[in-house]
C-alpha cells in the first residue's frame, strides 16, 4: 500500500474499491492537522493506525471550534460516498467564514 499512513481512508486501509471520495478524506484529515498539529489517526504503530482509522476512533481538541468539527466531520465519513463533496465544502459555514477573514 502507498500514500501516507495517517490519510489513507477506511476504503483502502480494508483493501476495498476506491473512488474520487478518498479525496475528500484527506481532506479532512488535512483540515484536522491544520487546526492541531498532527494528524487524527496518529499512533505508535501502524496496527493502531489502521484501527483507528477504521473505527473513526479519534478525538477533537477543545479549541477546535463547532463549525470547523462539522466540516471535518463531515468529511471523516466511513462510506466515501456520504462526504461532504467539493462543491459542497466551498458552501460550509466554517469554510465561508474563513474566506470572509483572508
Amino acid at each position: 500500500m502507498c500514500g501516507t499512513l495517517d490519510y489513507l481512508p477506511p476504503e483502502m486501509v480494508k483493501n476495498q474499491e476506491y473512488s474520487y471520495h478518498v479525496d475528500m478524506w484527506c481532506l479532512g484529515v488535512l483540515c484536522y492537522e491544520f487546526l492541531t498539529g498532527k494528524p487524527p489517526f496518529e499512533s505508535e504503530d501502524q496496527d493502531t493506525t489502521y484501527r483507528k482509522i477504521r473505527s473513526l476512533d479519534f478525538d477533537y481538541p477543545p479549541f477546535i471550534s463547532s463549525a470547523a468539527e462539522n466540516l471535518i466531520s463531515r468529511l471523516l465519513v466511513l462510506d466515501g460516498k456520504s462526504r461532504l463533496s467539493l462543491p459542497e465544502v466551498m458552501k460550509h459555514p466554517w469554510i465561508q467564514e474563513q474566506m470572509k477573514k483572508a
